[in-house]
C-alpha cells in the first residue's frame, strides 16, 4: 500500500492504527513530510519516500517491499532460493570443504527482479552499494536490490576483481575508465557506463596499488 500522510478523513498513522499494525499490509509512505519519517518506521512501514520522487526511487521501494513479503510469506518452492542465498551470502560459502561440484554457479548472484528470480553474473556488475540491510547490484542501466552484507559480498567478489573503494561500495575494476580527483584526499571513479563512484581515501592505496604504474 501506497500511504500518504495527509489526507482528508484521517492521516495515514490513523489508518494504520485503525487497522492494526499487525494486520496492515506492507506499506510505503508517499509524502510531501519528512519529518514523520521516524514515526513511519516505528509502525513498520517498508519505506518512506518524499514527492516529488523518481521513477527510480518509487522502483526501489517497491522493491524493498517485495523483499519483505518473500520474507514473511515464503513459498514452498522458495526455501530452495533461501539455500542458495545461503550457498552465495552465508559463513560457510568459503568453506574448505566445499566439494568441485558445489562451485557450480559460484559466479552468480540469485536476485529477485519483480515476480521472477534471476542469477546475474558477477562480471556483468558494474559497482555495488550498501543500503542497510540490502546491498544493491548495478549493471549498465538496470539495478537489483537483495538481501546481503556487504563485507560478505566482497568476499565473493574479490576473486571477480572487484574492490572495496567506500565503506559503502565496491565496484568491479574492469569497469573503471578514469580517476578524477576529489576534496580531501578522496577520488571519483568514471566507469565505462559513465557511472561515477567516490573512491575514499581510507581504500585510494590499495586501489591504487592493484595497477601498473609508470
Amino acid at each position: 500500500v501506497l500511504l500518504d500522510i495527509q489526507m482528508p478523513d484521517m492521516d495515514g498513522f490513523e489508518v494504520i492504527a485503525e487497522l492494526g499494525v499487525e494486520k496492515m499490509p506492507q506499506v510505503v509512505f508517499a509524502t510531501a513530510y519528512n519529518q514523520h519519517a521516524i514515526r513511519a518506521f516505528e509502525v513498520n512501514a517498508v519505506d518512506y519516500i518524499i514527492k516529488p520522487y523518481t521513477t527510480e526511487r518509487f522502483n526501489e521501494a517497491v522493491d524493498r517491499a517485495m523483499l519483505r513479503i518473500a520474507d514473511k510469506g515464503p513459498r514452498a518452492d522458495d526455501s530452495r532460493l533461501e539455500a542458495m542465498m545461503q550457498k552465495l551470502f552465508g559463513d560457510d560459502a568459503r568453506s574448505d570443504r566445499t566439494t568441485k561440484d558445489d562451485d557450480a554457479g559460484s559466479d552468480r548472484i540469485l536476485v529477485k527482479d519483480r515476480d521472477r528470480t534471476r542469477l546475474v553474473k558477477a562480471q556483468d556488475v558494474d559497482w555495488v552499494e550498501a543500503e542497510g540491510n540490502y546491498v544493491r547490484l548495478h549493471a549498465g542501466a538496470t539495478s537489483y536490490l537483495i538481501r546481503g552484507n556487504l563485507g560478505k559480498l566482497e568476499e565473493k567478489l574479490a576473486q571477480f576483481g572487484f574492490a572495496r573503494v567506500h565503506r559503502r561500495f565496491l565496484v568491479n575494476i574492469e569497469r573503471v575508465s578514469e580517476v578524477q580527483p576529489w576534496f580531501g584526499g578522496d577520488a571519483v571513479l568514471v566507469l565505462n557506463s559513465g557511472a561515477k563512484v567516490r573512491l575514499s581515501r581510507t581504500f585510494k592505496d590499495a586501489f591504487e596499488a592493484r595497477f601498473l604504474s609508470p
